[in-house]
């Protein structure tokens, strides 16, 4: 009962100072994979649009956390103007939504505290931890097929990798700004990163298997989204079993950014009246 009586004594004052806001997210969304041109993030034309909407409880001035739920779409296409020829050649495209809960911890620089107007601008950083959920499709004779079931790696045949789940964790972190426009609504810019542990977010992760095998064992329609140069070039010969499809050393990433507005639902009085208690009587506020 002491140890009762004790813990709540000290989380009362917590759960006091705290303040609880909620808000929404509306920016754009990336991806960098095998897909991506020269190994950089996908050209301007393969930025997609993403949205969330989030609640932050903020722990004192410097240091909140955040739930949040988020929508992102990610594609590439290696005709996009890829300097490599081996990708022209290659000839594969992808697209993907992104649906992601993700829970972090945000650091305020230089301390936030939209009540009273006291903090009204900071920098931050963030990181955490997130699961979501992705399919890649890709577009054929004028239809969109999911391509993790298709196996277009020879994934679940003899001596070729598992198929790959499409229900992932992934680490969210980057930073932002936070601005109170008055002690109820703030207004934020946020770049976040989200480094996965799956190379096949464009499900392209390793090397081909010779298409005659693939055909008969995953069927025809795998073995012709495995590789599409003869699209490109009707005379292309085809790729041998084994010869690399893609990068497994390097795993994808993708990427939620937007402008974020939030309210803020929670002020019992007491902090804003510590607050201007002390301004009144002359004392700085913390």
């Amino acid at each position: 009962m002491k140890k009762l009586i004790f813990t709540l004594l000290v989380a009362i004052p917590i759960s006091l100072s705290a303040q609880l806001e909620a808000g929404v997210q509306v920016g754009v969304s990336n991806y960098l994979g095998d897909l991506a041109p020269s190994g950089l993030w996908t050209s301007l034309g393969e930025t997609n649009f993403s949205a969330g909407a989030f609640a932050r409880y903020n722990v004192g001035k410097w240091v909140s956390i955040k739930g949040a739920l988020n929508y992102g779409k990610i594609s590439a296409d290696d005709s996009d103007g890829s300097p490599s020829e081996f990708k022209r050649n290659r000839n594969l495209s992808f697209r993907s939504n992104i649906f992601e809960f993700a829970l972090t911890g945000e650091f305020n620089i230089l301390g936030y505290q939209p009540y009273n107007l006291e903090r009204v601008f900071s920098p931050y950083v963030f990181g955490g931890i997130a699961v979501y959920k992705f399919n890649p499709q890709t577009q054929f004779e004028g239809e969109w097929f999911d391509l993790q079931p298709l196996g277009t790696e020879g994934q679940g045949i003899d001596g070729r990798p598992a198929p790959y789940k499409t229900l992932q964790v992934s680490i969210p972190f980057g930073g932002g700004l936070k601005y109170a426009i008055n002690d109820k609504w703030n207004l934020g810019v946020e770049l976040g990163f989200r480094k996965t542990f799956t190379d096949y977010l464009d499900d392209v992760s390793t090397s081909y298997v010779d298409l005659a095998t693939l055909a008969a064992n995953n069927g025809e329609l795998a073995a012709e989204l495995s590789w599409r140069g003869d699209e490109v070039n009707p005379d292309a010969t085809p790729p041998n079993d084994g010869q690399g499809r893609g990068d497994s050393n390097d795993l994808d990433w993708y990427l939620i950014s937007g402008i974020t507005v939030s309210y803020n639902f929670t002020d019992n009085g007491l902090v804003g009246a510590r607050g201007r208690s002390r301004g009144r009587k002359g004392c700085p506020t913390f």
